[in-house]
């Protein structure tokens, strides 16, 4: 596929006549589609389908929301970087599978560089939880038992590369341990596995998983943030208990890369009206997301370092399994 302009507007001064006549036509004139590459019930899907319904306000047309889960977010990537950058087609992105897809599947049908950012949404720590039956109290209750049974101790994560892999991959390399990696299509049946007791450990964001932690089905070792989330103020991060591991996930709105700038413009302005309306910030107090708004330039340049970030660990520490 052949690679197209990260911020397609930007680069591509050809494209100003039409993303004009589009305008001036009164985009969008018909529904738009949001496709998110992870199930339905997981952390992209509860704050994808609120937001989406009050970006139609904005927007005057209905905003249909489609799970494409699979392969670690791969399938849903390429939808979104592969439809036409017409702005009737937009998705939820997240990191680092984002980033991460391109460095360990050569074949990978997308890159960073075919998506237009337009707004980043929430930014969601990771942490590890188990069930409150567990032994286990904290970080260093999990590396001793790692230690003495190595290799046997099972985490699920939303997939290879994914935010949750890369923390306990992180994680093994400043302990000397090993886990048993369970990867699934997403956090939800990450979830399921865990409280059905198929598995040990749920590796996924604070957002994901502070539903059940607030009705007793989870208990958190940690977090993974560089601070403590103020949501979950009492659960130190992995750094204060002497493991430097600091990992999340960043879900944003993107479009395929070539919209024309006036298109772009447009969809910016309604996703950040919907994502500072109050029934927004209502549902997302609701729901415990860490919201961190940034516009598309903003989230671009953090996209951009964070692909030469993973570049350098791929290369010192590849994470194919």
């Amino acid at each position: 596929m052949q690679r197209r302009a990260l911020i397609g507007g930007l680069a591509g001064l050809p494209l100003a006549a039409p993303g004009l006549a589009l305008a001036q036509s009164g985009f969008p004139d018909r529904p738009l589609a949001m496709v998110l590459a992870f199930p339905a019930g997981g952390g992209t899907d509860v704050a994808a389908r609120p937001l989406a319904r009050i970006m139609e306000k904005y927007l005057g047309q209905p905003v249909v929301v489609t799970n494409r889960p699979g392969a670690s977010g791969e399938i849903g990537f390429t939808e979104l970087a592969r439809s036409k950058p017409d702005g009737y087609t937009i998705g939820f992105i997240n990191t680092p599978t984002i980033v991460t897809i391109p460095l360990e599947r050569p074949q990978a049908r997308f890159r960073l560089d075919d998506f237009a950012p337009i707004l980043n949404i929430v930014d969601d720590p990771g942490a590890i939880w188990v069930r409150p039956d567990s032994p286990l109290r904290n970080v260093a209750d999990l590396v001793e038992e790692a230690r003495r049974r190595p290799g046997q101790i099972s985490y699920g994560t939303s997939g290879i590369g994914s935010d949750d892999h890369l923390a306990v991959l992180a994680l093994e390399r400043v302990t000397g341990t090993k886990f048993l990696h369970v990867p699934f299509a997403g956090g939800a049946p990450v979830r399921t596995a865990t409280l059905s007791k198929q598995i040990d450990l749920a590796v996924t964001n604070i957002g994901e998983a502070i539903g059940d932690f607030r009705q007793g089905l989870f208990r958190p070792l940690g977090q993974m943030g560089t601070t403590r989330w103020p949501v979950m103020a009492d659960v130190p991060t992995f750094r204060e208990q002497g493991f430097d591991v600091v990992e999340g996930s960043m879900r944003g709105l993107a479009a395929p890369a070539g919209l024309p700038r006036p298109v772009l413009d447009r969809l910016v302005d309604a996703a950040r009206r919907a994502a500072e309306d109050p029934e927004w910030q209502a549902t997302a107090t609701q729901l415990a997301l860490p919201l961190r708004l940034l516009g598309p330039d903003e989230y671009r340049g953090e996209l951009v370092a964070m692909q030469a970030q993973y570049e350098k660990l791929w290369a010192a520490h590849p994470w194919r399994e």
